[in-house]
């Protein structure tokens, strides 16, 4: 099972099943065994009954055997034992029977034979047992008791009884654990998965408050630490304590970036002034020219790059406030529709710009969404071989607006996708630094945070060879105003 829920749930039912077995079964055995001591108790009183009337018969009778024959019980003396229920045998001293009582007689020969043979030629001293008997007739359990004052012929008398005369009390709650115990499961499965639910509840409300810290702008939330003071709380304190550390190293790290990037503005100002100066100089050898302009190319990526990221830096701190303004976006996609014409020309591309008839009025920062537009375009032309085509197009969808940047170009692989707007990342080979197609990787991440600050979305969509289509959705409410983080 996937889930905590789901695993205490399945444990707590295992342990459940297993001390219900257990105790199920130690609760048969102790029945079953407390059920035989009573056979054996009732075995003994009814062997003890035979035997004093046998004694005391005896006494009055002076002899308890038929004079005409002294291989039996005396009727009137044998009259007495047919109240007894179970089974009675009275023996001799050399083992041989004196008499049988009615359910004994019942029995088949063989049994008869198993019973007898319990005494043996010569019974001594009281015993009790349990024999198995032929023919089917199941497991006996017996009393011998020795008898002494009935005369010289009388050695002993043996009471038994059949072991399924007791084992219905065992047997009916056999019966009834296997009708209640599925109910008792049931029932177990039901309630484990509601405790399991009410114990892992506040795990499931810390860790929605964890997942709602997305990036590091979000790091100042803390989760609530829960006043039962167990292992949970423990944890929240925990996680606080991670978030305070990443805050602060992400604060320091917005702060560097921010200051390294205002620091290196005017060097490099003062570098390409003075590059551009001396290339317009006369008498410049032309080698000397050439390595300029490069040196130039190369200063204003550089310029590019630190541009952006005092930007980025800018916007992690909420320092990168939008002028909001109600535009009609046809206006902007025009504009930048134009752009993507005169790139495209270069580059041997064809271009498409589809607008609305009527009005697509949204309040945005003109400015931030025309650099959103023509990164987005940038990259399309950058990355589409030439005999391609990009298209910009813009619908209107009530709610808000849906802006998507088409082209048929390289295209993105899937294992790409995830980190297409991370910062400095760029996909190898295609979309490396170096060849025809330089940058600094930031284009993307700085088109997620100008949507995202409009309260929109970003999206991308590609196959590798069939081209990628970057989708924007704004509404027409929810972006974030001046001062705001963004």
């Amino acid at each position: 099972m996937r889930t905590i829920r789901g695993r205490l749930t399945f444990w707590y039912t295992v342990a459940l099943t297993a001390t219900v077995l257990v105790f199920g079964t130690a609760l048969y055995l102790e029945r079953r065994q407390s059920s035989v001591r009573e056979l054996d108790q009732r075995l003994a009183l009814e062997a003890d009954f035979a035997r004093r009337w046998l004694n005391e018969s005896y006494q009055v009778l002076s002899t308890v055997l038929r004079p005409t024959d002294p291989q039996e019980i005396q009727p009137g003396v044998a009259a007495n034992f047919e109240g007894v229920r179970d089974l009675l045998l009275v023996f001799d001293r050399a083992g041989r029977t004196l008499y049988l009582n009615d359910p004994v007689r019942q029995l088949n020969f063989a049994a008869i034979e198993r019973l007898v043979a319990l005494v043996g030629p010569a019974p001594v001293g009281s015993s009790i047992g349990t024999a198995v008997l032929p023919a089917g007739e199941g497991p006996m359990r017996h009393v011998t008791l020795p008898v002494d004052g009935a005369g010289t012929e009388v050695g002993a008398v043996v009471v038994a009884a059949p072991l399924s005369a007791v084992a219905f009390g065992p047997a009916d709650l056999v019966q009834s654990m296997v009708l209640i115990v599925p109910l008792i499961l049931l029932s177990s499965v039901v309630l484990g998965w509601f405790l399991a639910g009410r114990a892992m509840r506040p795990v499931e409300r810390l860790m929605d408050e964890v997942q709602e810290v997305t990036d590091g702008r979000s790091l100042h939330r803390r989760v609530a630490v829960p006043t039962s003071g167990d292992e949970l709380a423990r944890l929240a304190v925990t996680l606080n304590a991670m978030f305070s550390r990443l805050e602060q190293s992400f604060s320091q790290l917005r702060r560097f970036t921010a200051d390294a990037s205002h620091e290196l503005k005017t060097p490099l100002t003062v570098l390409r002034t003075g590059v551009e100066r001396s290339l317009v100089h006369p008498g410049i050898p032309p080698e000397v020219l050439e390595a300029l302009d490069t040196t130039l190319e190369q200063l204003n990526q550089l310029n590019e790059l630190v541009d952006s990221l005092l930007m980025l830096a800018r916007a992690d701190e909420g320092r990168a406030p939008l002028a909001l303004e109600v535009q009609d976006l046809r206006a902007l996609v025009v504009d930048v529709g134009e752009t993507a014409e005169m790139l495209g020309e270069q580059h041997g591309l064809s271009t498409r710009v589809v607008v609305p008839d009527h009005a697509v009025a949204v309040p945005v920062d003109a400015h931030r969404m025309q650099q959103l537009l023509l990164n987005l375009v940038t990259n399309a032309v950058k990355y589409t071989p030439a005999g391609g085509s990009v298209g910009v197009v813009l619908e209107d969808e009530g709610e808000g607006v849906r802006l998507t940047v088409r082209d048929t170009g390289i295209g993105i692989a899937s294992v790409d996708l995830p980190h297409i707007f991370d910062r400095f990342w760029r996909a190898d080979p295609a979309r490396s630094r170096t060849g025809n197609r330089p940058g600094v990787g930031l284009g993307l991440a700085i088109t997620k945070w100008i949507a995202e600050a409009h309260g929109g979305t970003i999206a991308v969509q590609s196959r590798p060879g069939r081209g990628s289509s970057f989708v924007v959705y704004l509404p027409r409410t929810g972006a974030s105003g001046p001062g705001d983080e963004g």
